[in-house]
């Protein structure tokens, strides 16, 4: 039997698709790859796959997780099978520094950003920026782990000399301009079947852990909205959202054989858009949604069963 076969290690993002699939009476079936192995001789299950790894997976306790889904992606398309989100989104996923090349080489703006590797590398780096704000940032993170604001390099020299450093789990940090946006807030765009579906504000009033899983706003440490509700919804999706930078987004995405993700960018005080991540491995805000009256979990569920669809009138067209 074909299934819709859901790759990831954090069954608290994948449950809302899960209930949108069975919802639809689609089969599907849940590969945890936290562990496992791989018999390159044996050949896959039919059927599509759909890979939504995360990069904050050491966060869990799967610090191998994306190695793993790296070797059966990899197995899966050396046998043929449709694989959504593939070997080259995993390879973007774990490393912000593929992001920004990538995103450049469609002409997409990024901040100005210096790659470091060992402590005194990351005072060195940020010594280039001439005195202005700037960030510190984990290559491979998720959620906007590692983010913090510097204001003066004797800030950032405390930090990183003392008990607070916390370091990237490939040993690189970025350091990066700061954008000051005339508000705070940044927009996150979602693509699914590699065309845009919706962009959400978001605010960034409390912090940069920017997660938008239900998951991450009932208490997750790692994500910032504490104990109280804010004020405001964090998350709001934009009504009739447009912009030119959809096109070059869409075909970053296509070029890299990307159909679900989320891309996120800020605009600066005279209103240039600057891009800083992209997620492949994306999640929704049922709340935004809600009031938006759209739900991405759903369409995704859609798209995937009708792929699934066209995997199975493949099969039996051979069959004959």
């Amino acid at each position: 039997m074909t299934k819709i076969h859901i790759i990831h290690e954090n069954s608290e993002w994948t449950v809302h698709l899960t209930r949108r699939l069975e919802e639809l009476g689609l089969p599907y079936e849940e590969w945890f790859l936290d562990q496992g192995l791989v018999d390159l001789a044996s050949a896959p299950p039919e059927g599509v796959f759909y890979n939504r790894m995360s990069a904050s997976s050491h966060t869990r306790g799967h610090r191998y997780a994306p190695e793993l889904t790296g070797v059966v992606l990899s197995w899966l398309e050396h046998h043929g099978r449709k694989v959504f989100n593939g070997s080259r989104a995993i390879q973007l996923e774990v490393n912000k520094v593929y992001q920004y090349a990538t995103l450049n080489q469609h002409g997409v703006q990024t901040p100005k950003t210096i790659a470091a590797v060992g402590k005194e590398q990351i005072v060195k780096a940020a010594e280039q920026f001439l005195g202005k704000p700037f960030i510190t940032k984990h290559n491979r993170a998720g959620k906007g782990l590692g983010v913090r604001l510097f204001y003066s390099l004797e800030g950032l020299k405390d930090y990183v000399f003392g008990p607070e450093f916390e370091d990237s789990v490939d040993g690189i940090t970025l350091i990066q301009e700061y954008i000051q946006a005339p508000e705070p807030f940044i927009t996150r765009c979602e693509f699914i079947g590699g065309k845009f579906l919706y962009a959400v504000r978001v605010d960034t009033s409390e912090g940069f852990e920017l997660c938008p899983a239900d998951a991450c706003q009932i208490g997750d440490l790692f994500c910032p909205a504490g104990e109280e509700a804010p004020q405001k919804p964090k998350f709001q999706i934009i009504e009739g959202f447009q912009d030119p930078i959809i096109q070059k987004y869409e075909a970053v995405l296509a070029s890299n054989n990307i159909k679900i993700a989320g891309i996120e960018f800020i605009r600066n005080q005279a209103g240039e858009i600057f891009t800083y991540d992209i997620n492949t491995n994306t999640n929704y805000n049922s709340d935004a949604e809600e009031a938006a009256g759209t739900y991405a979990m759903l369409e995704l569920a859609k798209y995937l069963g009708k792929e699934l669809e066209k995997v199975e009138e493949g099969s039996n067209a051979q069959a004959k």
